[in-house]
């Protein structure tokens, strides 16, 4: 396994243009927290039996698996996925992203380091530059690259074979990967969010990590505003601990975990306060819409880019948002929810 524990440091690689974890606590906690084993990975079932087939074929084949791309929104465990496949091939795994490779150069140095059987992993692989991956296509088809020697008419074109790798690429935005990419893959992973029972399940096994005790009801009261993502259970539970450890609590209750998203501004449907804003303005500025998310944007005081990533996909998944041609306008459900808040 190329995953390496230096004290609180867990690197995946030294070459630059891979990404290495902080020391901050944070971090530490986010690594610590992830599940190194499919048998503890909690969710997904469908995506875990196909994975292990995936692999154990593999290995009885004694080849490397064929190139693997996962899509779904951001937190619910696409990076963990792919280092668990490194383990269970016990093969290394280099982490890189797309927007960290701005040059065909910088990917071919990566792809030229790679050892026999390794595993890339290419986080955002939907922001590579457009002449990286046309490099792409080449090496995880005929795994080669082909080297520019020398500048102007004098230039010429060296084939460097490679080894055989595994590409595992994550994306939050599949329809903008090109075909000719998408194609590349011989398994492509669609992640789906989590019910409240499996996130309760991720809560209990990171309190147990953390070393900390929390209610039943506490995990579910966490669950119910985690917005169907690990990631963000997790966030909020170490918000919790960090309002149990001032207080001195020794057991986490549904008590702690209310004043701590009163605290954050998250209300018991995991809306934060630019939800409520967005939705909030809509109501009040725009009469329940339809309303242009430029003009939206401008009001809320954001971009409308964070807006189109962040807001909405959860609004209009709960029901609270709808996107029509003419804009966006909230739901009846949307309404009650601010009466209630509002009271």
């Amino acid at each position: 396994m190329s995953i390496q524990e230096e004290d609180h440091n867990t690197t995946y690689t030294s070459d630059s243009m891979l990404t290495s974890t902080s020391t901050h606590d944070e971090t530490y906690s986010e690594e610590q927290l992830r599940p190194h084993t499919l048998n503890s990975f909690i969710g997904q079932p469908i995506l875990k039996k196909q994975i292990d087939l995936f692999i154990t074929a593999a290995q009885k084949r004694q080849s490397s698996p064929d190139h693997i791309l996962f899509a779904g929104p951001p937190g619910l465990g696409k990076t963990t996925l792919a280092l668990i496949i490194s383990q269970e091939l016990n093969v290394p795994i280099r982490v890189t992203s797309g927007p960290a490779i701005q040059h065909p150069g910088d990917l071919a140095s990566i792809l030229s380091s790679l050892g026999e059987g390794e595993v890339l992993f290419i986080d955002e692989i939907h922001r590579l530059p457009r002449v990286a991956e046309e490099m792409l296509y080449i090496a995880m088809e005929d795994f080669r690259v082909d080297v520019i020697v020398g500048k102007g008419p004098g230039a010429s074109s060296i084939p460097l074979e490679l080894p055989r790798f595994t590409v595992i690429g994550a994306t939050t935005r599949e329809g903008m990967l090109p075909a000719p990419l998408r194609s590349r893959f011989g398994f492509t992973a669609h992640l789906d969010y989590y019910d409240l029972t499996e996130l309760s399940h991720v809560i209990e096994r990171s309190a147990t990590v953390l070393n900390i005790t929390t209610t039943t009801n506490a995990a579910l009261a966490i669950a119910k505003c985690s917005r169907g993502t690990p990631r963000i259970a997790n966030r909020i539970l170490r918000r919790v601990r960090d309002l149990a450890t001032v207080r001195g609590v020794e057991v986490i209750n549904e008590d702690l975990v209310a004043e701590t998203l009163e605290l954050y501004q998250i209300d018991s449907a995991g809306l934060d306060y630019l939800d409520l804003s967005v939705l909030q303005v809509i109501h009040k500025n725009f009469h329940d819409g339809p309303v242009g998310i430029k003009n939206l944007a401008a009001v809320v005081g954001e971009e409308v880019e964070t807006i189109e990533t962040v807001c909405e996909p959860y609004l209009v998944r709960s029901g609270f948002l709808i996107r029509t041609p003419r804009g966006r306008v909230i739901t009846e459900k949307a309404q009650k929810h601010l009466e209630e808040i509002a009271m």
